[in-house]
């Protein structure tokens, strides 16, 4: 591997594909109160601020796993909780590290809860949910301008998303609930053409608008991107992001490459540079290697760190074993994938599906800040 800081080899196993933020307000969740549905509801839109303290002692795994079954959401593998850097950047926290370990600052660093992995077909979630979970997370991707796509798929996003909220058409109250929330930077122009959308969806549940609103969004090119900044070897300006199927490129919020994961044979980095290698038959035995340059050896790492949890997740039948670590030296980077793929969750919640309890929807928190103190985890109780 010479002196190449991580890499990647994926191999050709039989893995199968299952096919500005919003600051309205302040809401607090005071220590003792175990409304743990509404909590996580509310940290989609939300952030978290955990006490330094705690933090010495407790993992992400631990934080996660203790939010998901007390709110018993089996599908829990698809969500990550995200923290912002001092770059202001938006990293995933590492399951098996301490919170510690992974925070440089961590007295009021900020964390959210966020949809991770993006299946092709919301079809294959099975939960409802999980669903409404994810549908939480295109109005957030909505919000921040993430969830690029034309006006009138716009209003027919928005539609939905008020027939899930307030129910069937009534003129006062779509005006009211447009006026109290801005979902699209154009609303006011197109409120008319959603509020005659919203009409046609008599009748729709909560439940049929979340996914209504997951089969529009699945078809946009932004669907479950996630941009990171990068140039070619001509010092072009690009954004490389990572999805089921594999590597993508864009130039600006246009798609001018995809990489599937049956044609990479290799992902690398070696300080900024970020190394994509080929099946030769690809591009032919003289261009087998790409090489993209990132703005720092860590948002390197970063990107690499995703696309082995990515490939994981998506392309292998069982989760992968660790590399027996070394007595003496190691070698690049010995990260992996540690939780279920999305095979294994398949089959965990076919195996586990009566076990469900119902849930609450609860959206009047979706639009606020949340802050959240936790307090000592000694007892094993951390809320």
């Amino acid at each position: 591997m010479g002196d190449i800081e991580g890499s990647y080899r994926v191999l050709p196993t039989p893995g199968t594909r299952l096919g500005a933020q919003f600051n309205a307000g302040i809401s607090t969740l005071e220590p003792g109160q175990n409304d743990l549905i509404t909590w996580m509801q509310s940290l989609f839109c939300g952030v978290l601020i955990v006490n330094a303290s705690t933090m010495e002692s407790i993992c992400f795994k631990t934080l996660l796993t203790e939010v998901f079954q007390r709110g018993n959401i089996m599908e829990s593998d698809y969500f990550g909780l995200e923290f912002q850097n001092t770059q202001m950047n938006w990293v995933w926290l590492e399951p098996t590290k301490l919170i510690v370990r992974q925070v440089r600052r961590p007295a009021n660093t900020l964390f959210r809860l966020s949809v991770k992995f993006f299946p092709p077909d919301p079809g294959q979630l099975q939960e409802e949910y999980t669903r409404y979970l994810f549908s939480l997370q295109m109005k957030r991707d909505l919000i921040d301008g993430r969830l690029i796509c034309s006006e009138n798929t716009g209003a027919l996003l928005v539609s939905h998303f008020v027939q899930s909220e307030i129910g069937d058409y009534d003129d006062a109250a779509d005006r009211d609930f447009l006026k109290m929330n801005s979902l699209l930077p154009y609303q006011d122009k197109v409120e008319d053409r959603i509020m005659e959308l919203h009409r046609r969806h008599l009748g729709q549940t909560p439940a049929e608008s979340d996914f209504q609103i997951l089969e529009i969004a699945r078809k946009l090119e932004m669907y479950g991107v996630r941009f990171h900044p990068a140039a070619d070897r001509e010092d072009t300006k690009i954004n490389l992001s990572v999805a089921h199927m594999g590597m993508q490129v864009f130039q600006g919020c246009t798609k001018i490459n995809t990489f599937n994961w049956s044609k990479i044979r290799k992902l690398s980095f070696k300080r900024k540079r970020f190394l994509i290698k080929l099946y030769p038959e690809v591009h032919g035995p003289h261009q087998d290697t790409l090489e993209f340059l990132m703005e720092s050896r860590d948002q390197c790492k970063i990107f690499w760190k995703i696309c082995v949890e990515y490939h994981s997740f998506f392309r292998l039948f069982d989760q992968p074993l660790p590399k027996t670590k070394a007595i003496l030296f190691t070698r690049g980077s010995s990260f992996r994938y540690s939780g279920r793929t999305q095979k294994q969750l398949v089959d965990f919640v076919k195996e586990n599906g009566t076990k469900r309890t119902p849930y609450q929807r609860c959206v009047t928190f979706y639009y606020l800040y949340l802050f959240f103190y936790l307090y000592g985890c000694d007892d094993g109780n951390m809320f």
